[in-house]
């Protein structure tokens, strides 16, 4: 366990403002026990700040929430993200669940050097019980805005069903002018002929993306038993055969069972498989890994690639629609991939983070939970 920091001005200050604080807070060393804990927080677990400091904090967290809780904290310590703000479920004295909104910070040194966790928590459970009741008031409404929005999506299907016909038609003329009348072409009329057929084939790949984004988020979920290795060997059977002349090395573990949607699971795997194919283009030895683990609390899945990477800094970018990391001339897309993928794994109950670095590669982690996905996304 690394040193406690040596006592600083401010710390009469700071803790002062630990006692006479509502809200729960606390100082957590990095072996994740308990350091220190104000009045509020003793209040809201039933015990005395003796009984609390040195013990594991995972002894309080719900057993449901640890793994994801050990996940989240693991990415605050080591920088990936920058702070945990998020509900979680603890335990009380006399046994009772209290689901309280916790919001974690790292102290770290003038180095970077992470020191310690602070930690506030706010006691929830009433608003969640109170929320109970406001759900089901807002059932009937949201019944009539579910009229309205499939309305409004069958407005917007038959836009882009429409705008497809006049691109299909672009796209085949141009093709018969080029094969026709290419040689009869200067170099300037070849290359506007081209510019033509590249807008209309990438706006037919948005208008298809728009339409997985759409999918991903309103079709009704058909959760059942799946298994993501048979699916991830398909995807990548199919971007193989799409790509004959390419040469990459790709592994699948086997046994990788998840419970969800299958034709959702696969159309997130399609976006993030496509992504590392698309990415790991132009390397000598392109590679590509599907593997994780999974056990009583769900399945734990990465897909790794070697390819172009990117900085982390502009992670928070990554599962924004439109958002590019890379230009067309670098293998980006319509920025909506990841977006989809992203919209999947929630709709799961699951959570969806990458890790990369440019020009080694890219690992995107997804966690799925087991049964019905009553668990949460990665909390504290």
């Amino acid at each position: 366990m690394p040193p406690v920091p040596a006592h600083q001005p401010g710390d009469d200050c700071f803790r002062l403002a630990m006692a006479a604080s509502g809200i729960g807070m606390a100082i957590v060393d990095l072996d994740r026990r308990w350091v220190e804990v104000n009045p509020a927080f003793e209040r809201m677990f039933g015990y005395s700040a003796d009984e609390l400091v040195g013990r594991p904090a995972a002894e309080f967290t719900h057993p449901d929430d640890i793994e994801r809780s050990r996940q989240a904290l693991d990415d605050l310590v080591a920088g990936r993200i920058e702070f945990i703000d998020a509900p979680k479920r603890y335990l009380h004295r006399d046994g009772k669940t209290i689901w309280a909104h916790a919001n974690v910070a790292v102290m770290r040194d003038a180095g970077g050097v992470p020191l310690l966790l602070l930690v506030q928590v706010r006691d929830v459970s009433a608003e969640r019980e109170a929320g109970n009741v406001l759900r089901a008031n807002a059932e009937a409404r949201a019944n009539a805005a579910d009229a309205s929005d499939r309305h409004l999506q069958m407005f917007a299907d038959s836009v882009a069903h429409d705008l497809r016909a006049p691109l299909r038609s672009i796209e085949s003329f141009s093709g018969l002018l080029a094969k026709r009348a290419g040689e009869q072409l200067d170099e300037t009329g070849r290359d506007y002929l081209e510019r033509i057929r590249n807008a209309a084939s990438r706006m037919s790949s948005l208008l298809a993306a728009l339409a997985d984004l759409s999918h991903a988020t309103r079709v009704e979920l058909k959760p059942g038993p799946v298994d993501l290795s048979l699916l991830a060997d398909w995807v990548l059977a199919d971007l193989q055969e799409a790509e004959p002349g390419r040469v990459v090395r790709a592994q699948v573990q086997p046994g990788l069972l998840a419970h969800g949607d299958e034709r959702l699971l696969k159309l997130l795997l399609e976006q993030l498989l496509h992504n590392a194919w698309k990415f790991a283009q132009g390397r000598s030895e392109a590679r590509i890994e599907v593997g994780g683990s999974s056990d009583a609390g769900g399945v734990q899945l990465f897909v790794r690639d070697n390819g172009s990477g990117f900085d982390m800094r502009y992670a928070p970018k990554l599962f924004q629609p439109f958002q590019r990391l890379h230009g067309p001339d670098e293998g980006g897309g319509h920025g909506l991939g990841l977006a989809i993928a992203q919209r999947i794994a929630e709709r799961h109950h699951g959570y969806l983070r990458a890790e990369s670095e440019p020009d080694v590669g890219s690992t995107f982690h997804l966690d799925l939970p087991a049964g019905d996905g009553s668990s949460s996304r990665a909390e504290p």
